[in-house]
C-alpha cells in the first residue's frame, strides 16, 4: 500500500482519483489548498504528491516548494489547466515526475503515481536539449524526477533540492571540461555522479559512479541510475 495526497480546491475530481486510488489498495489524503496540504505533510510521510496548479491563496509551484522543505523525498506531480502558465517553470526547477494538462487521464495518472519513487531526484547536466528531454523522459518513466542545467552557470542556479544522483556531460559551455561536476560537487557535497561525453580524449577529474561515451546504451545508463537510488541515504520521515 502507497499514501499520496491530492491537492485540488476541485474537490469532485480529487475524491474520483481518490476513489481510483482506494480501489487500487492505496491511501488517500486529500487537501483543498495548500495551507491544509502543508499541515497534512508536516506529520505524514507521503509516496507521491500530486497538486493542481491555480488554487486559491497558494498556487501549486509554491505549494511545492514549501513543501520540499518540509520533505524533501517526497515526488510531486503538477496538473494544470494552463499550459501556458509562468509559474510552471518555478515549479520545475523544484524537480517534477510529469506535468500533466487537464483534463488528465485518471489511468496514466494512477500508472505515475504508483511508479514516483521517494529520493527519486536527478540533475541532468546537458547542452543538447534533445538529448537532455530523452534523458529525463526515461528518467520520468522509471519513476524519477529531474532538474536540468545546460551549461556550467545554470549548475548554480538550481533550486534548494536534494539530488540523489546527477547525470553529467562533461563539455557544456562556461567552463573547462569537467567544470559542471566540480560546481555539483561544491553545490552538493558527496554528490555520486554519472559521467556522459561524445569525446574519446575527455577523463573526469572527479569520482564518478559511471562513464558512458555517447551514443549510449540507455537501459545500461538506468541500471546505473537504479543502482545509485538504491544505494541511498533515505531522506527523513516528517514528524509532528
Amino acid at each position: 500500500m502507497r499514501r499520496y495526497l491530492i491537492v485540488d480546491d476541485n474537490r469532485d475530481f480529487a475524491e474520483n482519483l481518490a476513489e481510483i486510488l482506494r480501489d487500487a489498495g492505496h491511501e488517500v489524503a486529500l487537501a483543498g489548498d495548500g495551507a491544509e496540504a502543508l499541515a497534512l505533510a508536516r506529520g505524514t510521510r507521503f509516496d507521491a504528491i500530486l497538486t493542481d496548479m491555480r488554487m486559491p491563496l497558494m498556487g501549486g509551484a509554491e505549494l511545492v516548494h514549501e513543501l520540499r522543505r518540509l520533505d524533501p523525498g517526497a515526488p510531486a506531480l503538477v496538473i494544470t489547466a494552463y499550459v501556458g502558465d509562468n509559474d510552471l517553470d518555478a515549479a520545475r526547477r523544484e524537480g517534477l515526475v510529469a506535468v500533466l494538462q487537464k483534463p488528465v487521464n485518471a489511468a496514466y495518472l494512477v500508472e505515475l503515481l504508483e511508479a514516483a519513487r521517494r529520493d527519486g531526484l536527478a540533475v541532468v547536466v546537458e547542452d543538447d536539449p534533445r538529448l537532455a528531454d530523452n534523458l529525463c523522459e526515461a528518467l520520468r518513466s522509471r519513476g524519477f524526477a529531474a532538474v536540468t542545467a545546460a551549461s556550467v552557470l545554470e549548475t548554480e542556479r538550481l533550486g534548494p533540492v536534494q539530488p540523489f544522483c546527477a547525470l553529467v556531460d562533461l563539455r557544456v559551455p562556461g567552463g573547462p571540461d569537467g567544470a559542471a561536476m566540480q560546481r555539483l560537487a561544491a553545490k552538493y557535497p558527496g554528490l555520486p555522479m554519472i559521467v556522459v561525453t561524445a569525446h574519446h580524449d575527455a577523463w573526469p577529474a572527479l569520482p564518478h559512479q559511471g562513464f558512458f561515451h555517447k551514443p549510449f546504451d540507455t537501459a545500461a545508463l538506468l541500471a546505473a541510475v537504479e543502482r545509485l537510488h538504491g544505494a541511498r541515504a533515505p531522506s527523513a520521515v516528517p514528524g509532528p
